[in-house]
């Protein structure tokens, strides 16, 4: 097998690999977002700390405003409105600075 080939191969194969890999994130972001509205607490506690670690989105923000809203526990919606106003800040610092 000549070298280019080989090159061509190995790089369809990481291209495969990559878009494989985005597919199966995306599908556990969705997934967490729809454990932030779980009957159980944990798993919307857990969901919570997912989406701390997530960058500030328009979607994200949203999502958050409906948690907050429909939260029953004070401490899970306490928690949900420091993440939001995180996000919302961060937000506008980033479309100031455009």
């Amino acid at each position: 097998m000549s070298r280019v080939r080989r090159i061509g191969m190995f790089l369809l194969g990481a291209g495969a690999v990559a878009a494989v890999a985005a597919l199966v994130i995306r599908s556990q972001v969705e997934s967490n977002r729809r454990e932030l509205f779980s009957g159980n607490a944990f798993r919307r506690l857990a969901a919570l700390g997912h989406m701390a670690g997530e960058p500030a989105s328009v979607g994200s923000v949203s999502v958050l405003r409906d948690f907050c809203a429909w939260e029953p526990k004070r401490v899970l919606r306490k928690r949900g409105a420091a993440i939001l106003t995180r996000m919302e800040d961060e937000l506008l610092r980033k479309a100031e600075a455009d």
